[in-house]
């Protein structure tokens, strides 16, 4: 993998590979998104959920919802990936988190972005800590909130009005992810992508994790590729097994669109690249300390139990059915996947965080200057070229009247 990297790296063929997987991808109907009554309910016009995978909001007249279930069996992973929540739509969000068990909420935007709403504010803030959602019969509660250096992650209570039943939902905020665009380094996202693992949310225990960006196709399929490649190294227990173009074209099958550019497909590999020798080296190390404590003759082959089949992954309704009453669970006894690397000094990686969001502030500002300045420029030369046709046409009658009485005086003193 590393060197196929490094022959599309060199050769500068990111865009053609991006356009060959695009070429490649199957096309399925989306009809259901695409009726009246739905159009107001998708934040943009060309990003729609195939009718085959599209999650069905159940306990709703209407049942739908722009968001994709995507499942990857091997991998016992199945992720929903949803567009951003619309203001009219917030009640829907919450009502599919419900009705899907979901444990966590992976969020890859901020709400404003570039000027413009990306996303509508669904959870309640520090300041209101509450939010209610009559139309769907929800109450969203802030229980904890706890600020990274590049993300936050925030511990909700849902709370079904109808039933008085209550769920915790961890929230997990990628706050530094720019829209088509990458993170500033893989370390950092696969950081954050370790943490929510840590949670046991998207493991087979509970229902598919949300995930959405704006569209919920370009940061939310990078998110989601690069985890599923991860999980397969981890299981395959062989890297080079992994063919990461076919696995976002099977994810494709799913939902449309995913990977927006050939930056975010090259960061892909830089993850996986980079998340594939930090879980080898922790496996490592891991057989290392086995062999020196446990005498040979006592070692057994490493035989992990097989993984609870998630439910209906092959169930003729792609989303699955209503979940029984379940406790909220307590999140101490949850252990992080397979082949992960064990979790960083926080206090080193927040101070490198603050180092490069301080880098990143003050290129930030010299470029909103050096901005400025051109504005300015451009403001004074188009000032001056105004000046200009202002006055052209009136030194023009000038010049061209004193040429024509300079004419004249000429021809009058031939004429004495």
């Amino acid at each position: 993998m590393e060197r196929e990297f490094e022959e599309i790296d060199s050769s500068g063929k990111w865009q053609n590979l991006y356009n060959e997987i695009r070429n490649q991808a199957s096309e399925y109907p989306y009809r259901v998104a695409k009726l009246p009554l739905n159009r107001n309910l998708n934040r943009y016009r060309d990003v729609s959920p195939y009718d085959h995978s599209r999650v069905k909001l159940e306990n709703s007249e209407n049942d739908y919802i722009n968001a994709s279930l995507v499942a990857v069996e091997e991998a016992q992973r199945a992720y929903i990936l949803s567009q951003g929540p619309l203001r009219n739509t917030c009640g829907h969000f919450w009502l599919m988190i419900w009705e899907q068990c979901s444990k966590a909420v992976i969020m890859l935007n901020r709400v404003i972005e570039k000027g413009s709403e990306k996303c509508a504010q669904y959870w309640p803030t520090s300041e209101e800590l509450q939010m209610s959602f009559t139309d769907t019969g929800f109450v969203v509660r802030l229980l904890s909130e706890e600020d990274r250096s590049y993300y936050t992650i925030r511990v909700l209570q849902l709370q079904n009005t109808a039933t008085s039943e209550t769920r915790e939902i961890f929230h997990f905020h990628y706050t530094t992810w720019p829209d088509f665009g990458v993170p500033e380094s893989p370390a950092s996202f696969l950081k954050f992508l370790f943490k929510v693992r840590e949670s046991g949310s998207l493991g087979p225990d509970h229902g598919p994790s949300v995930v959405h960006c704006s569209a919920g196709i370009g940061r939310s399929g990078t998110f989601a590729l690069v985890d599923t490649c991860l999980v397969l190294m981890s299981r395959r227990k062989n890297p080079s097994s992994v063919d990461i173009q076919k696995v976002l074209l099977d994810m494709r099958e799913f939902r449309m669109g995913l990977i927006q550019t050939p930056d975010q497909l090259r960061f892909s590999y830089m993850a996986v690249i980079e998340g594939a020798r930090l879980i080898l080296a922790d496996n490592a190390e891991a057989q290392q300390i086995t062999q020196e404590t446990v005498p040979k003759e006592q070692v057994e082959p490493h035989r992990p139990p097989p993984p609870p089949p998630r439910p209906h992954l092959r169930d003729e309704r792609p989303n699955g059915q209503p979940c029984p009453h379940q406790e909220p669970q307590s999140t101490s006894g949850d252990q992080p996947q397979e082949g992960e690397p064990a979790s960083q000094d926080d206090s080193v990686a927040e101070n490198s965080g603050n180092v490069r969001k301080r880098h990143r502030e003050e290129r930030i500002a010299s470029t909103s200057q050096k901005i400025h300045q051109m504005k300015q420029r451009l403001s004074d030369s188009e000032r001056k070229r105004e000046k200009w046709l202002y006055w052209r046409p009136i030194l023009l009658n000038i010049g061209a009247g004193a040429a024509l009485a300079m004419g004249l005086l000429v021809c009058w003193m031939y004429s004495q």
